[in-house]
C-alpha cells in the first residue's frame, strides 16, 4: 500500500472536521498533532518535509 502524500493526510482530516497543529519542525520531517473537532488530540504524526507541505503550512499559517 503507497503511503499517503502529506498534504493529502492534512486535507482529509480537516474535510472530516478535525484541525491540525504544526509542534516540531526539523530539516527532514514537520510533526502535526490531530486534534478532534473538540481540540482533543488523537495522534502525532512525522511528514516528510517536502517543498509541496511545506507551501501548504505556509499558506494555512497566513490564512489564520
Amino acid at each position: 500500500m503507497a503511503t499517503p502524500e502529506p498534504v493529502s493526510v492534512l486535507q482529509r482530516w480537516s474535510d472530516s472536521g478535525g484541525t491540525w497543529r504544526v509542534i516540531a519542525r526539523g530539516p527532514a520531517t514537520v510533526t502535526v498533532a490531530l486534534l478532534t473537532c473538540t481540540g482533543e488530540e488523537v495522534e502525532r504524526v512525522g511528514l516528510a518535509a517536502g517543498p509541496e507541505l511545506l507551501e501548504y503550512l505556509a499558506e494555512a499559517e497566513d490564512q489564520n
